[in-house]
């Protein structure tokens, strides 16, 4: 294992004088040193600008003690002590879990215990098959085994009943449907000819076992991965009818005298509450964020949405890497200085030869005076993508066209599973992961993070392309302010407002409802947006409604990517609105942004060449001062600035009639695909008969509130900036624009 020092802020965004709260954890040496520097350009390329911070003082700079913190993933519900759970002699626990990895064995479906794992469980044996596992205050246990394994994504009804004047352990396991497996119910007895030795006061935990607490923070472990829904806790040792009867959506009456939980999954689902309908309103709470809004084992296929239906979806989906907040201690804490510029800065550690810098994104106090420009920087991005992991190699290299090297931060990524997956990733079970937060180490959102996953001769992506642009408009001397992508839809059309100019990153590619229409009003309001980027404005995301920092996708396509949102879970358990594309929702990014998502490429970029339309008098601001017809034929990203993922103009999603279409690349190699919501229809060769159509378009628009949207179609844009000293075609296309643009003047839209 490498050693390290890594760390995360309990914010993305702050003002001047607001304190940051800094976890940390440390391997590598016995202190570390923690200062506060601006970053300017994050990239280590020896090619380009080079790498460029400032230290800046703030109170609580200084040598600090080192100390390994540990992540605790795994999701589950713990249920705190209740009086009415005391002393309790007979009873029974029951559910209906659809597992998706019982080959791995020892997983707790229903643990009933105190905080150190003493008491009794149902969950999946070493053997796959369902086991109760008694446990006694000495670590004595009593084992009971169904003999039969569980068939994977299968719906079960599984169920512990405990007769203490028997002195008698049940078990079931039955399939909630027959099946092509085959399967019988099982039911098994054991005599303990003794009492249980249960904890005075005992908990329940779904989907995990509880090793300790310590305050509100609890270690689990034994996770159970799949989903689970109608648990069940009755007083006495119900007979197979009474605990069918206690299936029920609703507490029937002849039953309700012996309920001591009934907790419902498929109410409040959008937050983090479990909602016991019993008279002792015993409401649980998740942890890790399980994944909600999931079908039931009695989804019938009719209804997709869950709003709609929500009884049958009262299913939660748990995995044993889930991870919400890593909740390691705060290790120390700085202050912002209250005369702080707006900007992008880091909290830089340094133990040993090892470093870490967490960026933090500085915007203007409330009611001060904004710059005419600010930065949007694509945290929603940033989120999305993090700990990106670039194994498996063979996918990674197929799409990169080239071999996958390994550095320390993907081996790092690598090792530490229980740092959180990206949005990309699947989990352990094979199943899409669909929330990310960023309360964890996340090391690719790092200055000097190097991916592994990029075009040839580049090491750029998200966070550190973006540098490139910070990087040039401190070079070109322009006033601007930095915001952030959870400012925006926390704020909305309001905090736009303040700027004539917004600039975006070099990868737009997540927005939220609100930042949507946030950003079309700010547009046909006579605001002027710079698209540096491709592939902007196109999965339609959720931000948890109560939790800060917390982000939803459902993929569900057509869409190029990773996993598949399974049917009827297509709507997002936050905003309960159906996920994927914002073109499936009559959105596409050409209706805001003039062009939208066409193709993706990961080992060459190319160039750009002027249009007729280029010559238009619209046009002529943008091209002041540039003669040529080619237009990036250099940069960092792949030796051009078109290339890595590219968008195109088309009249039939959105782009505007009058938008000039001033420029194209061309000459893109065979591994730029199209992309899946482009075809019908699969053809035997993707690039043969459409390849005029995988292009980056460069395009301009007048709004008819006086403003106009600039867009330059390509991730690998940012990376051509400083080519030359930044004295380059590029640049200069992109000063013109942003001179023009902080010009009050309006638009006029003819």
């Amino acid at each position: 294992m490498l050693p390290y020092i890594v760390g995360y802020l309990d914010k993305i965004s702050a003002t001047p004088g607001e304190t940051l709260k800094v976890h940390v954890s440390c391997t590598t040496a016995e202190q570390y040193e923690a200062s506060l520097v601006r970053t300017i350009c994050g990239d280590l390329n020896p090619k380009g600008p080079g790498f460029k911070e400032e230290q800046v003082s703030a109170v609580g700079d200084g040598t600090y003690p080192a100390r390994e913190q540990v992540c605790n993933a795994g999701s589950c519900v713990l249920v705190l002590p209740q009086a009415a759970y005391r002393d309790i002699r007979s009873f029974t626990l029951q559910a209906h879990i659809w597992p998706t990895t019982p080959e791995l064995g020892d997983q707790a479906v229903i643990s009933l215990q105190d905080a150190h794992g003493g008491g009794v469980r149902l969950g999946v044996g070493k053997d796959g098959c369902m086991e109760l596992v008694a446990t006694d205050r000495q670590g004595q246990q009593l084992r009971l085994s169904s003999g039969v394994k569980l068939t994977e994504r299968q719906w079960y009804f599984v169920a512990l009943v405990f007769d203490a004047d028997a002195g008698a352990l049940c078990l079931y396991q039955e399939p909630y449907a027959r099946t092509g497996a085959g399967e019988a119910p099982v039911a098994k007895k054991l005599e303990t000819k003794e009492a249980l030795d249960l904890p005075s006061e005992p908990m329940l935990v779904f989907a995990a076992r509880m090793t300790g607490m310590e305050g509100e923070r609890c270690f689990t472990d034994l996770h159970f991965n799949g989903k689970i829904e109608k648990t069940r806790f009755a007083r006495g040792a119900l007979s197979r009818l009474q605990m069918e009867v206690l299936r029920r959506e609703t507490i029937a009456p002849e039953v309700a005298g012996t309920v001591l939980g009934f907790w419902d999954f498929s109410r409040e689902i959008s937050g983090e509450r479990i909602i016991d309908l019993s008279k002792h309103a015993a409401h649980g709470k998740t942890v890790n964020l399980p994944t909600r809004a999931m079908t039931g084992a009695n989804w019938t296929g009719e209804e997709v949405n869950w709003n709609a239906a929500p009884e049958q979806y009262g299913a939660i989906h748990f995995h044993d890497d889930d991870l919400h907040d890593a909740q390691w201690d705060v290790d120390f804490e700085l202050i912002l200085p209250e005369n702080l510029k707006s900007g992008v800065y880091a909290v830089r550690l340094v133990a040993g030869d090892r470093s870490e810098r967490i960026p933090i994104f500085v915007r203007p106090v409330q009611g001060s005076k904004r710059a005419p420009v600010a930065f949007l920087a694509s945290t929603a991005t940033y989120l999305a993508y993090a700990n990106l992991n670039p194994v498996p190699f063979d996918i990674a290299e197929l799409l990169s066209s080239r071999l996958i090297i390994l550095h320390e931060a993907n081996r790092l990524i690598d090792e530490h599973k229980e740092w959180g997956p990206s949005l990309y990733d699947i989990h352990s079970d094979g199943s899409g992961v669909a929330y990310s937060s960023r309360l964890r180490p996340i090391l690719n959102f790092r200055p000097g993070y190097i991916s592994s996953f990029g075009t040839h001769g580049s090491n750029l992506r998200e966070y550190n392309a973006d540098t490139h642009i910070f990087d040039w408009l401190e070079a070109q001397g322009v006033d601007y302010d930095v915001i952030t992508d959870e400012d925006l839809h926390a704020e909305g059309y309001p905090l736009l407002s303040h700027y004539q100019t917004i600039v975006t990153g070099s990868h737009p590619e997540y927005f939220s409802p609100t930042m949507w229409e946030a950003t079309k009003s700010y547009v046909d309001g006579g605001g002027r947006l710079m698209v540096l980027g491709g592939n902007g404005f196109y999965w339609r995301i959720a931000y948890h409604p109560a939790l800060d920092g917390v982000m939803e996708v459902r993929r569900c396509g057509p869409a190029i990517r990773t996993w598949e949102t399974q049917p009827g879970e297509e709507f997002h358990s936050f905003d309960g609105k159906r996920g994927g594309l914002w073109r499936a929702h009559g959105r596409p990014p050409q209706s805001i942004v003039g062009c939208g998502f066409i193709s993706e490429g990961f080992d060459l970029s190319t160039h750009y060449r002027r249009t007729q339309a280029s010559k238009n008098p619209r046009a002529a601001f943008i091209f002041d001062g540039i003669d040529e017809d080619v237009i990036g034929d250099f940069g960092l990203q792949g030796g051009g600035a078109a290339g890595v993922e590219i968008d195109h103009a088309d009249p039939s999603l959105g782009t505007p009639t009058h938008a000039l279409i001033v420029a194209s690349s061309e000459h893109h190699t065979e591994s730029y695909r199209l992309v899946n919501e482009e075809m019908s229809i699969t053809v035997p060769t993707v690039t043969a008969p459409v390849e005029a159509r995988i292009a980056a378009d460069m395009v301009f628009f007048e709004t008819s509130g006086g403003g106009a949207v600039f867009n330059v179609g390509s991730i690998a844009w940012a990376g051509s900036l400083s080519h030359n000293g930044y004295d380059n075609n590029v640049s200069r296309i992109t000063a013109n624009v942003l001179d023009r643009f902080t010009n009050p003047e309006p638009f006029v839209l003819e």
